[in-house]
């Protein structure tokens, strides 16, 4: 396997540390010199998108992984390099990593894989434009639409130390998440695999958001903020989109084709591990 990543970011940093060792190369792509540390002690050579390093790297490439969110005129990945990516010859896999976003509301309701994607905000379809055009580039491609994303340095035990958290309550809101080391696995298991297809990254157990800062409070011995109805609460316009969709999401294909079993599989298993070894911040 040799690895190229395009966005070198939190959840790539864990998709490399699970196939550190099993593959023989793995590059990085950075925005700047600044984030090349960061790869190069993660064992991830760094390569500056936009970068003349980048055709040589895709044309040596196995792999793929995708994580650069589209920008206003759609994937950059494909803007600069989709001829060269269609072409590759070496090429085995592609992961691309979107977001549950696309399934848009369903009042609650759980969604699968199956759920056809309905996107209600300009980013999420953005999001079903972009997993659409890499669909298209004629290559082995698996999707990976992610929940909410936590973890070390990422964490309602962070909020509730730096007095940033807030129990903000919209009745029968909820919201499913996953742990980034979940991410992590899921991806390297696929790329292993060289699976295509579908595949939702969420959590067994979604749940309302204040549950989750009144969790992480208890463990941490303090009391949680105080709960905040949605209609009152000062929140930005994008924060308050997100409150704006409400499903379920279940994360089927994760077990049945990849015969995964989630580390994490609640908030409560994820917070509770970070606060016991001290990994949370």
């Amino acid at each position: 396997m040799r690895l190229l990543i395009f966005g070198f970011g939190y959840s790539a940093t864990a998709i490399a540390e699970e196939l550190r060792g099993r593959a023989e190369w793995i590059g990085g792509t950075v925005r700047d010199e600044s984030k090349a540390a960061a790869a190069k002690n993660a064992g991830v050579e760094p390569l500056l998108f936009g970068g003349a390093q980048i055709s040589a790297a895709l044309a040596q490439a196995t792999h793929i992984i995708q994580s650069i969110p589209p920008g206003d005129s759609g994937d950059p990945v494909l803007a600069r390099h989709a001829d060269e990516i269609r072409t590759a010859k070496n090429l085995r896999w592609i992961g691309y990593l979107s977001t549950v976003g696309v399934y848009g509301d369903h009042g609650g309701a759980w969604v699968n894989e199956d759920t056809p994607p309905n996107p209600q905000q300009p980013r999420t379809r953005a999001r079903v434009e972009a997993e659409t055009a890499w669909g298209q580039i004629g290559q082995p491609l698996a999707t990976f639409r992610i929940a909410g994303i936590y973890g070390p340095g990422r964490n309602a035990l962070i909020n509730i130390a730096d007095g940033s958290a807030r129990r903000i309550v919209k009745q029968d809101q909820i919201f499913n998440r996953v742990h980034v080391a979940d991410i992590g696995a899921s991806v390297a298991t696929a790329a292993m695999q060289e699976a295509t297809g579908v595949f939702n990254l969420a959590d067994d157990e979604p749940a309302p958001p204040q549950d989750v800062i009144a969790f992480a409070a208890n463990l941490m011995g303090v009391a949680p903020p105080p709960e905040i109805d949605f209609a009152t609460a000062e929140l930005s316009p994008m924060a308050r989109s997100f409150y704006g969709e409400n499903r379920r999401v279940a994360n089927t294909r994760l077990k049945r084709d990849l015969g995964l079993s989630l580390r994490f599989p609640t908030y409560r298993e994820g917070l509770s591990g970070m606060w016991r070894d001290g990994s949370w911040r």
